[in-house]
């Protein structure tokens, strides 16, 4: 997703970090863990879910693997990237896969971005905090291109898609938006090649079709009355 690669970069070698030092110390992310706890040979922190060295302090800059009881699987990555000693970074893992990945970019103890991953380890979609609260509330999907395609929001903040854009060439081209929640799209919005509003359709009388239409132009608004 263009801007995304880096924080992808960033995952991938925290992943082969934590296998290195992991490794170091005789563990495999494959391998049950058995009752596994404490730091290997190269300083790498490992742990079984459920053990007092699963809730043991990260070391500065420092990568903790946390294992799971009942299959022995690599299940969680925490990271300290800007080496503060607090975790920014967690990869939620299935063995050696990488299944979601929280990253807290401004450092200040809350996740603003999430990274979800297919079964072959491919981003599928990267979720969002538009109001910045520690809670998504927006998915952006890439096309086969790599920029921006789609961004579904969840306008409410409940997790609940309300709102869908489209993107051309990585420019807003289209939206559609659940208003009142009520699972019907009320309003259509399109946009310029330069990301200006062009005109908003909307549907007044919960007919799924728009019956009022505000275009944009150089002199003003037109409002049109559609039948």
């Amino acid at each position: 997703m263009g801007r995304l690669s880096g924080v992808v970069v960033l995952a991938i070698a925290m992943v082969f970090a934590f296998t290195f030092v992991a490794c170091g110390g005789g563990m495999d992310p494959n391998k049950p863990a058995g009752a596994v706890g404490g730091t290997t040979e190269k300083g790498g922190q490992i742990a079984v879910a459920g053990t007092p060295e699963a809730d043991a302090p990260l070391k500065a800059g420092g990568v903790k693997g946390t294992y799971s009881k009942t299959t022995g699987k690599l299940e969680l990555l925490v990271y300290d990237s800007n080496k503060d000693g607090k975790p920014d970074m967690w990869g939620y893992m299935d063995g050696t896969k990488m299944v979601r990945m929280e990253i807290d970019k401004d450092f200040d103890g809350k996740a603003d971005r999430w990274e979800y991953y297919d079964a072959n380890g491919k981003l599928e979609k990267v979720g969002l905090s538009r109001a910045n609260n520690g809670k998504v509330d927006a998915w952006v999907y890439q096309g086969p291109d790599g920029k921006i395609a789609r961004i579904e929001v969840s306008t409410r903040g409940d997790g609940k898609v309300t709102r869908w854009e489209y993107y051309e060439n990585g420019v807003l081209a289209r939206a559609e938006e659940d208003g009142d929640g009520d699972g019907k799209i009320d309003k259509w919005e399109t946009y310029q090649p330069n990301g200006a509003l062009a005109s908003v359709s909307i549907d007044t009388k919960k007919t799924g079709k728009p019956d009022r239409k505000l275009v944009y132009g150089p002199k003003g608004v037109t409002v049109l009355q559609l039948k």
